[in-house]
């Protein structure tokens, strides 16, 4: 047997530890001296010990640590448990440094106010273009939105038109309207590619359509460097040149990709922004 000092050095927890599991049933000594109270336990309490703590580490209670514990579950059972809880805790994880990632982007975008240069703000006419496309909804026009709904989008529509042996004649293309029908803020998300006069849906197959974009008067555009995630900065400058220069928006703006490697920091965009004409 071991003492509790002893018990508590080979669980890896403290004395104090030990003593409060005593106290509320969860895990009692093997033995307890009645002369001077010394808690003795044993090797094979170990294993207890290694569920409460792992449960705990969990987020589970101390009562529900019990409660596990009590029903005497297997180790298959206890290991099932376990996972589902680690799905759930990475999934908060993701979702906390979504919310810390969408914190810092306004937090750049606080800082670049006023300071953001707007020369490179470049007014042109945006010529018809051919796309194939799929479309999504995303719950609001915020890059947190966006992302996860137009990801997807293209990684189905590249593997679609690759199947087909299609080539896109130039860089992909994105934009956004109201979503018809759906909750209010929604967006409808259209991932482009341009083809050739050629190109059919039907070869695609699927939801794919072939649309025929219309060019655009006037668009004020800049380019925006790095990811899409932290495009607020570079949107926001954007509209302040729209709006000191007595301009008018005429709706989203697109998205033409003009470099997209790998590294995400180094991915390159151009936001053209429709000016309402005459105006």
């Amino acid at each position: 047997m071991f003492t509790i000092g002893d018990f508590a050095k080979h669980g890896r927890v403290s004395v104090r530890m030990l003593r409060h599991y005593d106290a509320i049933g969860l895990l009692r000594p093997a033995r307890v001296d009645p002369a001077t109270g010394y808690r003795h336990y044993e090797a094979g309490q170990l294993a207890r010990l290694n569920r409460v703590i792992a449960l705990k580490e969990l987020g589970f209670t101390l009562d529900q640590v019990g409660s596990i514990l009590d029903e005497r579950l297997g180790a298959e059972e206890l290991r099932g448990m376990l996972r589902l809880r680690r799905a759930e805790l990475e999934s908060a994880m993701a979702a906390a440094a979504a919310r810390l990632n969408q914190v810092e982007t306004r937090l750049r975008t606080i800082e670049s106010e006023g300071s953001m240069s707007t020369a490179d703000v470049v007014v042109k006419s945006l010529p018809p273009v051919r796309l194939v496309e799929l479309t999504g909804v995303a719950a609001g026009y915020e890059p947190q939105d966006i992302g996860p709904v137009i990801g997807p989008l293209y990684e189905e529509l590249c593997r679609r038109i690759e199947a087909a042996g299609v080539v896109p004649t130039g860089p992909a293309i994105a934009y956004y309207e109201e979503a018809p029908g759906a909750e209010a803020g929604a967006v409808l998300v259209h991932a482009g590619l341009p083809v050739g006069a050629s190109v059919r849906a039907e070869a695609l197959g699927g939801p794919v359509r072939v649309v025929e974009l219309p060019g655009v008067e006037r668009a004020a555009t800049v380019v925006h460097r790095g990811s899409m995630d932290g495009v607020l900065p570079t949107s926001q400058a954007l509209a302040r040149w729209i709006d000191a220069n007595g301009h008018r928006s005429a709706g989203y703006a697109r998205e033409l990709t003009l470099a997209c490697p790998d590294d995400r920091d180094a991915w390159v965009t151009e936001l053209q922004e429709p000016l309402v004409p005459g105006i």
